[in-house]
């Protein structure tokens, strides 16, 4: 990875940030509750996929309807996001094959 694509990245980033800054109070703090989570759980594809980005396009097209964000999701944030992460691998998926298979866990970083 170069400092161009470091420099990329970080405008990238920047750009999502601000789009979710723009999202109403609630569903700021809806986002904001999901990014923890998904960061934590840890799929695999969660930086460089459009998951992310996915979920704010969803959040401002629902606010661009008038519907609240508990219209869209439902109540359970982390039931949520573990429907939109179902079929992707998560480091602890890796990590517990390693285990299984006895080999150490990839490097995916």
């Amino acid at each position: 990875m170069g400092i161009q694509d470091i420099i990329e990245g970080k405008k990238q980033w920047r750009g999502h940030v601000a789009r979710v800054k723009a999202l109403p109070p609630d569903y700021r703090i809806v986002y904001k509750e999901m990014e923890k989570y998904l960061f934590k759980v840890g799929p695999v594809n969660l930086i460089e996929g459009d998951l992310l980005p996915g979920i704010v396009d969803f959040f401002a097209e629902g606010a661009a309807s008038g519907k609240g964000v508990i219209e869209l999701i439902g109540t359970d944030v982390a039931a949520f996001c573990d429907d939109l992460i179902k079929d992707s691998p998560t480091y602890a998926e890796l990590f517990q094959q390693s285990l299984d298979n006895n080999t150490p866990p990839p490097d995916v970083l």
